[in-house]
């Protein structure tokens, strides 16, 4: 299985043996928001830098918007998680991802936390 990284905004990462990431949020964000209602999804083959924000994601509680964890380019998205938003609670470090990357920098992903780092910072909070 591919390694996971994570970000300070919640997104986990799995980058691929062919260059592509594919991100979602952590089971932290979607406990967080509560119950998910509503994703709005980045469109396929937009350019995306480092931190920039690209989703939208709503629950009962409040909206938030996902960010690019690495810069790249959007090569698919997760229709699923439109027709059916409480995915992302059940399933949300797999079935529950939001989109892929075309990463523009690999060694961009090895400066994203790894899981005992994204661990220890989930304690800060």
């Amino acid at each position: 299985m591919a390694d996971t990284r994570y970000t300070k905004d919640h997104e986990w990462v799995r980058l691929d043996e062919d260059g592509v990431a594919t991100v979602g949020i952590t089971q932290h964000a979607q406990e967080a928001l509560g119950d998910i209602v509503f994703v709005e999804l980045p469109e396929v083959d937009r350019e995306l830098e480092e931190g920039e924000a690209c989703a939208v994601v709503e629950s009962v509680k409040a909206a938030s918007d996902v960010y690019a964890p690495i810069a790249g380019r959007i090569v698919a998205v997760n229709e699923a998680i439109v027709e059916e938003p409480g995915l992302v609670n059940r399933e949300s470090m797999d079935e529950g991802w939001f989109f892929k990357l075309e990463v523009a920098d690999p060694d961009a992903f090895e400066a994203l936390l790894d899981e005992d780092a994204y661990t220890a910072f989930l304690e800060t909070l």
